[in-house]
């Protein structure tokens, strides 16, 4: 068992009161970061946080999922980032601390060497989407994307990373074998589940939870130094008018769900990951 625990960095109520953790109130910030944030946003958002975390974080929807890059350049000896996401989050554009592109700040790191981003379900790693994403990185072998290929072409399923439901775990025990013994980050966005099994911001992937479960046992407790999981559904909340509008052309149009439920249902994820992620 690793002799800390996680946290819960409370940024919009994405999450019950009652996780059995710690709990940080960083919802006044919320709105400031979400979906994307200024350069000076993130970096006074980073100077409040202090030195003081965890390894391990649970944070709010996958609007926020660009402070994972904060979270791993406190990491000191990694070399290779795990990402379980129905998005590659690649983006090239505009702006720079984005959700959508926050692959792209991780790889600037000296310590990544490698990020593999697992269960892509979207267009983006498609034609003609993925020319807006990092694809000289992709080919330089410093970023896999693995997209599902079930419903694609012969062709598209050529593409280098692709998986299919039939041979995805043989792919990813292949990855892990030429992982060795090497230090890995691993971030869940819960938004690479079933819409059964999760609730988000964006649409859902087609991972289920023993999926997930499965691969981080593969990966061992021995090789993940740090990671998090977000992606809860919240209700959003914007502080600038050029971010709200950006963040609402972008999100998908989503059937509305009672939110006791998506709340019951997310517990439920994290319930069933949270102790494989701390001790794989």
């Amino acid at each position: 068992m690793r002799p800390i625990g996680p946290i819960h960095l409370d940024l919009d109520g994405a999450w019950p009161a009652d996780l059995g953790m710690p709990t940080r109130d960083l919802r006044a910030w919320g709105p400031r970061l979400r979906f994307s944030a200024p350069a000076r946003e993130i970096a006074a958002f980073d100077r409040e946080l202090g030195q003081a975390l965890p390894p391990f974080l649970v944070y709010g929807s996958g609007d926020f999922h660009h402070l994972t890059a904060l979270w791993i350049r406190r990491q000191k000896r990694l070399t290779t980032v795990v990402s379980f996401d129905n998005h590659p989050d690649w983006d090239l554009r505009p702006p720079r601390w984005c959700c959508g592109g926050w692959v792209n700040r991780a790889l600037e790191w000296p310590q990544v060497e490698k990020v593999s981003v697992w269960g892509c379900g979207n267009f983006e790693c498609w034609w003609p989407a993925r020319i807006f994403g990092n694809n000289r990185a992709e080919l330089a072998g410093r970023l896999e994307v693995h997209p599902w290929a079930d419903d694609r072409s012969r062709r598209d399923r050529k593409r280098c990373g692709a998986i299919l439901r039939e041979n995805w775990r043989e792919k990813f025990s292949d990855f892990v074998r030429q992982l060795g013994a090497t230090q890995v980050y691993v971030t869940i966005d819960l938004d690479c589940l079933r819409v059964e099994e999760a609730a988000t911001n964006w649409e859902n992937g087609r991972f289920s939870l023993e999926d997930v479960a499965w691969a981080l046992g593969g990966l061992g407790s021995s090789r993940i130094a740090a990671g998090d999981i977000c992606g809860a559904w919240s209700p959003a909340t914007y502080a600038r008018r050029k971010q709200r509008f950006a963040a609402q052309m972008d999100h998908p149009k989503l059937p509305p769900r009672d939110p006791a439920e998506m709340r019951r249902t997310n517990a439920a994820a994290l319930q069933r990951l949270l102790p494989l992620l701390i001790d794989a």
